[in-house]
Formats: structure tokens, C-alpha cells, sequence
């Protein structure tokens, strides 16, 4: 598991602590600099990396709607 997965789970966690809420879904959208400066050298490669937790996981309709949500913003 990679950083970026790392700190989406490591956020998701945090806020279903901190909040006790019934889901909980993080979505981490990145470009990574060795992605830029060295290896496959793409000037916009972007990284995307997701935590869903409690009804995002359980229920595909409600991780549906969300993942619909924020593709269209």
C-alpha cells in the first residue's frame, strides 16, 4: 500500500473516530511529482486513491450516488 492509499484510510479512520458517523468516504485526487520528474514523465498524471467506510462500503447505491456526485463537479 502506497502513501496516498495510506492517508486516505488514515483520514477516513480519523473522522469516523473523531465523528461516529454511519459512512464515511475520502477521495484523493494527486499529481505526483516522480510521476512528473523522472519514470513515465506525464506533466498531468494524476493519482486517485478512495476509502469508503460504514454505508459507502455496505451500500453500493449510496457509494454509487456519491461517486456520481463528485464526478460531476
Amino acid at each position: 500500500m502506497g502513501v496516498q492509499e495510506r492517508l486516505s484510510k488514515q483520514i477516513a479512520v480519523a473522522i469516523s473516530d473523531a465523528l461516529e458517523p454511519r459512512g464515511v468516504a475520502v477521495v484523493i485526487e494527486a499529481t505526483h511529482m516522480c510521476m512528473v520528474m523522472r519514470g513515465v514523465q506525464k506533466i498531468n498524471s494524476r493519482t486517485v486513491t478512495s476509502t469508503m467506510l460504514g454505508v459507502f462500503r455496505e451500500d453500493p447505491k449510496t457509494r454509487e450516488e456519491f461517486l456520481s456526485l463528485i464526478k460531476s463537479s
